[in-house]
């Protein structure tokens, strides 16, 4: 087997194009949150504590693919600034689930209309159909490099990209 044989060819190479979209992606998102803010990991965080309330310190990490230690950190920013809050005490084992705040709620219900105003951009060239192919195709992806026999999310009816959430987990930027 010759040596080009096992090289990537950038040019061509789906991985390569998925992790330059994700980092463009990440990029456009941090220039619409930084003047609310917010990071990429703040935004992701309060965007599944809104879907998924009580998540415990673990799935919020996982959600925004940062350690459990960095999520700790956030958190702690995000209560001590107003932005969620947590029990004193574990209703149950040592998880202290975090809440929304009002503060939080609102500062979110911003930050979501710039991302999503984002994501617009990022499909404004496709059409309906070929934003539900892709929907799917990243899905397929994920399921396979993940190993999963798990059933795909339908794509969004409207064609459009839902607005973004972090599914478990969140953007890969």
């Amino acid at each position: 087997m010759s040596q080009d044989a096992d090289r990537i060819d950038l040019k061509t190479s789906l991985g390569y194009l998925l992790k330059e979209a994700s980092s463009a992606l990440r990029a456009a998102m941090e220039e619409v949150l930084r003047p609310l803010g917010m990071t990429v990991t703040h935004y992701s965080c309060l965007e599944l504590l809104a879907q998924r309330p009580g998540l415990s310190n673990s799935d919020l990490a996982r959600g925004t693919f940062v350690t459990r230690q960095s999520m700790n950190v956030l958190l702690q920013a995000l209560e001590r600034d107003g932005y969620v809050t947590r029990p004193t005490e574990a209703p149950v084992g040592k998880a202290l689930p975090a809440r929304l705040t009002s503060r939080g709620r609102r500062s979110l219900e911003e930050a979501t209309k710039a991302v999503r105003a984002v994501e617009i951009r990022m499909v404004a060239g496709m059409t309906d159909a070929e934003q539900s192919d892709a929907f799917r195709m990243l899905q397929s992806m994920t399921r396979s490099l993940r190993g999963s026999d798990q059933r795909p999310e339908p794509a969004p009816a409207s064609g459009r990209p839902k607005a973004p959430t972090a599914p478990a987990p969140v953007t890969g930027c």
